[in-house]
């Protein structure tokens, strides 16, 4: 979501920020700004649309010290007044996140004189370290006391004018890391921002705050009490977040998949077995006292865990229950010492999968998992096991390649599962770990296809509606289709189990609304040509993705594209791809912002 870039150093800063910004632009926002302290003054920029708009704005401003913010609205409409940073007195913040006792704080601040200007809640913050610094002259020490009157979520980073050579800032709930160098001293809420300039990251903990200068940083826990927090020296380079010869990120993560999967597989790569240990050094332990596995997600790393359901209980003998991350902390639930936890989620940041992930330890759950795609994140580092996906930066907001590696651990999981349960025979073992291993080449395969797939989409401009539908463990891939169609074409689908076409769902098939199966050659097949026929009948227009040796007939009204080869147990990873495919395409047709879909954000560390 907002994004957070701040800098102090003995050079002008004032372009470290705005590539800073330009590199969180991912994250989706609605407006930008920043606030540097040029002659002992405070000098803010900000702008409602891109960060180009504000670059544009900054025209010539250059200053050693600065903070800048890319906002996604929660607290109030998008508009210049709601941009950070935020000001008050000789101050300025910006801030991630949502406090929870704002209204408190503006009552309390307005009866003290401040005026407040913006809907936000962040404006509160900024009044309250301005009041307490009246008492206490030192920026440090009074955000220090302010962050201990915040209620909910925060990431934030301060300057003050009077004190134009340091940069203090503090975390609680939401993500904030310090990059450290010869020539200054960095902060920001993604290590992309700072890849520009370092490479040497220190990940601060909930309660730290930390006061940057040119020449060091000083870290504390809001009692005060001095830590250190270990130099982590990223594995990302500069290289890794560039567009290069591809029209979109979501492109060029769509076909990143091949090499995605490779890394995350990694660990079983020249294996003739698999080993509990890949999840952790007390994983062998752990999993052989589980009973069943609770799933903890949401969007498409929720359906990462819908398949995954399949897997565990077809192969592991492992019940499994899915929940949405959003919904399962408020409903009063059953809980049980001995069920794995599994918590997935790309940023690891996700604040309703780590809010779940958190419930559910204090229901006295703590045999935990994390599947993540960013090691040292909030969700890893709160989990006893980890699996990182290895997938690399992922920066279209649609997720792609994250999808597809989650499914690869999950994939893993079961396997180890099922090995632990004494319900994987050697043979298939060894059969499960060749088709892991040569899943790259078949995902290449798949991407071949991407002519045909584009000739489709030209189809897809002017219909408002599309259904798509899957049965067994292709659903939750129909359900993925459906997600990316409405997130980057903004064409509303929804996605069914096949045999629920004749309970409601038939109502609404006719000439005008595309349905998109998919159609593995799986023992559901038979099931499935019989669902197809009752669109045909109703004069719907099917697009089917079937496998080469599906054996269904193409005609004016249904449209077939056949993948290469059935995959057996991981065909929902190969079957997810050439809709990934259509989406984009149909997005490029339809002109949409393909990388920044509207209303969206990347990183969801909000409630």
């Amino acid at each position: 979501m907002c994004g957070i870039v701040a800098a102090t150093a003995g050079n002008n800063i004032v372009p470290v920020l705005i590539e800073g910004l330009k590199k969180l632009e991912y994250r989706g926002y609605d407006s930008a700004g920043l606030a540097v302290i040029a002659g002992n003054e405070i000098e803010r920029t900000r702008a409602v649309g891109r960060v180009a708009e504000l670059e544009a704005a900054a025209g010539q401003i250059a200053a050693t010290t600065g903070i800048a913010h890319t906002r996604w609205a929660t607290h109030g409409v998008p508009a210049e007044r709601n941009a950070h940073p935020h000001v008050s007195g000789g101050i300025a913040v910006v801030h991630n996140g949502i406090i929870e006792n704002y209204e408190a704080l503006r009552s309390e601040l307005t009866d003290q004189g401040y005026v407040f200007t913006s809907d936000t809640d962040t404006e509160s913050i900024a009044h309250l370290i301005e009041a307490t610094l009246q008492t206490n002259g030192n920026l440090f020490a009074a955000v220090r006391l302010a962050c201990q009157r915040l209620i909910g979520a925060y990431a934030i980073a301060v300057i003050d004018q009077t004190q134009p050579d340091r940069v203090v800032v503090a975390r609680e709930g939401s993500p904030l890391l310090l990059g450290l160098s010869d020539s200054g001293n960095y902060a920001a809420s993604d290590a992309s921002a700072l890849l520009q300039v370092t490479r040497n990251m220190v990940y601060l903990e909930n309660g730290d705050i930390a006061e940057l200068t040119a020449s060091g940083i000083r870290i504390s826990r809001l009692d005060g009490t001095p830590v250190k927090r270990p130099v982590h020296v990223s594995e990302l380079s500069a290289d890794a977040v560039e567009l290069g010869n591809y029209r979109h990120y979501m492109q060029k993560e769509i076909f990143e998949q091949p090499e995605a999967l490779a890394n995350t597989l990694e660990a079983v790569g020249g294996s003739k077995t698999i080993q509990p240990g890949i999840f952790g050094a007390g994983a062998a332990g752990m999993l052989a006292g589980i009973d069943s596995v609770l799933i903890l997600a949401c969007g498409t790393s929720a359906h990462s865990g819908y398949t995954a359901r399949y897997w565990l209980e077809a192969i592991a003998g492992v019940p499994c229950n899915v929940e949405i991350a959003s919904e399962y902390r408020y409903r009063t639930s059953v809980p049980n010492p001995r069920q794995l936890v599994v918590a997935i989620s790309q940023s690891g940041e996700t604040a309703d999968t780590l809010a779940a992930l958190r419930h559910a330890k204090s229901l006295g759950q703590e045999n935990t998992l994390a599947i993540c795609n960013v090691p040292e994140s909030a969700i890893v580092r709160e989990c006893a096991l980890r699996f990182i996906t290895r997938a690399g930066p992922e920066i279209g907001v649609a997720s792609t390649k994250a999808f597809t590696t989650q499914l690869a651990a999950l994939f893993l999981l079961t396997l180890v599962l099922a090995k632990v349960r004494q319900r994987l025979a050697p043979p298939q073992e060894n059969c499960f770990l060749d088709q892991l291993r040569h899943l790259p080449v078949a995902v290449n395969k798949v991407l071949a296809l991407e002519p045909a797939i584009e000739a489709w989409a030209e189809r897809f401009a002017d219909k408002q509606h599309a259904l798509f539908l899957g049965r067994g463990r292709h659903y939750p891939i129909a359900l993925e289709g459906a997600l990316k169609l409405k997130e980057i074409s903004y064409i509303h689908a929804e996605a069914y189990p096949a045999g629920e076409l004749k309970h409601g769902p038939l109502a609404l098939v006719d000439a005008n609304m595309p349905v998109i199966s998919v159609a593995p050659n799986d023992d559901l097949l038979d099931k499935l040509k019989s669902n197809l026929k009752e669109v045909q009948a109703r004069g719907g227009e099917l697009y089917v993705f079937a496998d080469e040796d599906s054996q269904i007939p193409e005609s004016d009204a249904v449209h077939i594209l056949r993948l290469p080869e059935h995959y057996g147990e991981l065909s929902p990873i190969l079957h997810v791809i050439p809709l990934q495919l259509l989406s984009y395409h149909v997005a490029l047709v339809k002109g949409t912002d393909v990388d920044k879909p509207r209303n969206l954000a990347k990183s969801v560390t909000v409630e």
